[in-house]
Formats: C-alpha cells, structure tokens, sequence
C-alpha cells in the first residue's frame, strides 16, 4: 500500500480531531482517494491543490490551521479542566502523528501515486511537528482559544444567536491614533486588568460622531489578541440573545468583549431591562468571562422628552432614575469630547504627513478648517475625510 493510501486509511480511522475532515483540504484528498479512474484521479489532485492555493499554497499551514480551529473533547476538558479518558489520549496521538505525515506529502508523492512523469502543479510543505505545536497551544489555551476563536479576532451574532466570525474585519490599531490618548489609555488598561483577572469594568464610551469610541474599543481587541482577547459585536436589537450569546462562551478560557455601537433606547423598549440585568450581573445574563462596552452619543442612553420628565407620573422621580440609571451601571465612563481646533489640526498635520500630502502648512490648516465648518463640526472622522478629499 502507497504512504498516499496509508495516511487515508488513518484519517478514515479519525475520531478524536474527526471534525477537522470536513475542511476542504481534507475532503478534496478524500475525494483524491476514492477516484480509481486515472483521468478522473488527476482532476481530483488539481481541485485538491487548487484547496491549497486558496489558503495560501503550504499544505502543512492548512493542516495546522484546521487543527487550531478544530472544537473537540480534548481541547475542550483541556479548557475546562477535565481528566482526560487514556484511550482518547492514545487516540489523539495517532491522529496528530497521521496528520503530521499528512502535512508532508509533496506533489512528488501524489506524482508516484498517479504513475505519470509529467509535471505536476506543485505546492510548499513545512518540516514540522504538529503534535509539539498542538500541545504547546493546549498549554496556553487562554490565549489561543479553540474553534472559530482560534483565529479569529471580532465575531458578530446572527439573530438566533449563533456566533460567527466577521469577514473582513476591522484591522485598526493603537499606534494609527492621533488625540484622545487618555481615554484609549483607560480601555486599554481596564482590559488588560481584565485579562489578568483583577476587577476590570464595563465600559461606556460617549460623546460627539466621529471621535473615535467604536475604533477605539476595536483596536484595543486587536492589540490584545494574541494575549487571549475576543470581541462579539451585537446589535441593539439582539440583546434579548445576551443569555444564549453568554451561555456559549462561559466555559471558554478566552475573555471576551461583548461590544454594542451606537447603543440608545426608547423608554419602553423591551432591551432596556435585558442590558441592566447584564450590567448588574444576573447569573442567567452574564459570563464571568465577559465584559460590556458600549458606545452612544448620548451620556444617558435613554431618550426622553421633556413632556416625559414633566409628565403625570405620580412617582416622577422614579421614573426620572430609572432611565438615568442604565449608564450609571457602567463601572467606567469615558467622554470622546469634539476635538478643540488645535486637536483637530495636530491630526490634519499627522495624518497629511502619513499620507505624504505635501502643501504649505498654513495652506492646509485653512482648507482644513473651511472643510469642518462646511460639514458644521469638528472630529476625527472629519480630518480623515478632509485627508481622502486632497488625495
């Protein structure tokens, strides 16, 4: 039997790390496998490369990707602390040993398999050993994760839900910020504090469009990935699902930010009570391992007429509390105030410079501000889009 034929008996034998065949690369080598016509075999081998080129063109990378994003009951009693049953010990090791000698196959090999001479589309292999770089990813599972989490940094809920990763997600980070380095400093060390255990808050970041509160909770996650970080985004009207959403991830040995944008509420909205019960830690709403950050325009999240304030409620300032007291359930809040003309043009200045605009400075601090006034206010966003403007 050919060593192609013999890693195929292995991999059929999966159980453990079975899951992990379902990745294209996998199933495009089975279907390899079980062709016996030698037209049709050949065909096979070029999906099964095109598989690879798709995710970069290294076997051995997808191999290992799979196996890093693969949920199963080791990794998962390995997260919770579980003994682990000897026999899917054993098992996992046959396995990892099968898959690393799947990772080495070299289209020479499928060349000998197929018993033709001509040339063949080629792809790279890496010399490694997956069952080393397995276990030492299980060693720091609080910072890699499992499943989806293991490679990806921001996720979404759809609306049963179910958590799934964000395509072409938000890639900003720390270092392209100008202004506003207080108030990043302060999400940035309460997350850190919140990684390491110690009592870390939720947090609301308010103020004027523009500034920079969703990037900033955005870039923190990304600079903390690698240390254990992961940020779900919902919707507003998705915090009915915060109980499931929080059930999924309670046992994870990731840390999650639970992330709302441009989050405010009518007075009767049925979501209201759902984000205080979180906020104030019901056990039914809220994983140890999860905090709250939230952006608005808005200091109180609430929306409320004056003809409400003033209304016939016997009990007005009950009321009056109750839709103040949302905002005052976050342990940090931080204001992203419009930034004053001197801010607004240091950030004009940076972000010309980064983009190689050269124009006279007095020139560009006059063109600057005939744009802000023109748009009626002064931001972040605003310079940037001034910056695009020139370009």
């Amino acid at each position: 039997m050919s060593k192609i034929k013999d890693i195929y008996s292995s991999l059929c034998l999966f159980s453990v790390t079975r899951g992990i065949l379902e990745a294209s690369v996998f199933k495009s080598f089975f279907d390899y496998c079980e062709e016996e016509e030698k037209r049709e075999k050949i065909k096979k081998y070029g999906a099964f490369v095109s598989e690879i080129y798709k995710n970069g063109g290294n076997l051995s990378k997808c191999v290992q990707n799979a196996l890093f994003e693969n949920e199963n009951v080791y990794v998962k009693s390995v997260a919770w602390g579980q003994d682990i049953n000897k026999n899917i010990e054993s098992s996992l090791e046959f396995e990892l040993s099968t898959l690393n000698d799947f990772s080495s196959l070299s289209a020479n090999s499928f060349a000998i398999d197929m018993g033709i001479g001509t040339k063949i589309p080629e792809f790279d292999t890496d010399k490694t050993d997956i069952a080393k770089l397995y276990k030492e990813r299980l060693e720091s599972i609080e910072k890699y994760g499992y499943g989806i989490f293991a490679s990806n940094c921001m996720f979404a809920s759809t609306d049963l839900g179910e958590i799934i990763p964000i395509e072409s997600a938000d890639t900003t980070t720390i270092d392209t910020f100008i202004g506003y380095k207080e108030e990043r400093q302060k999400v940035l060390d309460n997350t850190k504090a919140f990684l390491e255990n110690r009592p870390a808050a939720n947090i609301l970041l308010y103020g004027d469009a523009g500034t920079g509160k969703s990037s900033t909770v955005k870039a923190v996650a990304n600079h903390l990935f690698d240390r254990g970080i992961r940020l779900i985004e919902i919707r507003k009207n998705q915090l009915l699902l915060l109980p499931k959403i929080m059930a999924q991830i309670s046992k994870n040995p990731l840390k999650f930010i639970i992330f709302i944008d441009d989050l405010s509420f009518n007075k009767n909205d049925d979501n209201f009570s759902m984000l205080k019960a979180t906020l104030e830690g019901s056990a039914s709403a809220k994983a140890k391992n999860a905090v709250i950050y939230a952006t608005s325009n808005r200091r109180h999240i609430v929306k409320e007429t004056f003809g409400e304030r003033e209304g016939n409620d016997i009990h007005r300032n009950d009321t009056v509390q109750e839709t103040l007291s949302l905002s005052e359930r976050f342990g940090l809040t931080i204001l992203f105030a419009k930034p004053s003309k001197p801010l607004y043009l240091e950030i004009i200045k940076e972000l010309a410079k980064r983009n190689n605009i050269e124009m006279d400075e007095n020139e560009l601090f006059v063109k600057a501000e005939a744009f802000a006034l023109n748009r009626g206010y002064r931001s972040a966003r605003c310079a940037e889009q001034f910056i695009d403007s020139l370009m």
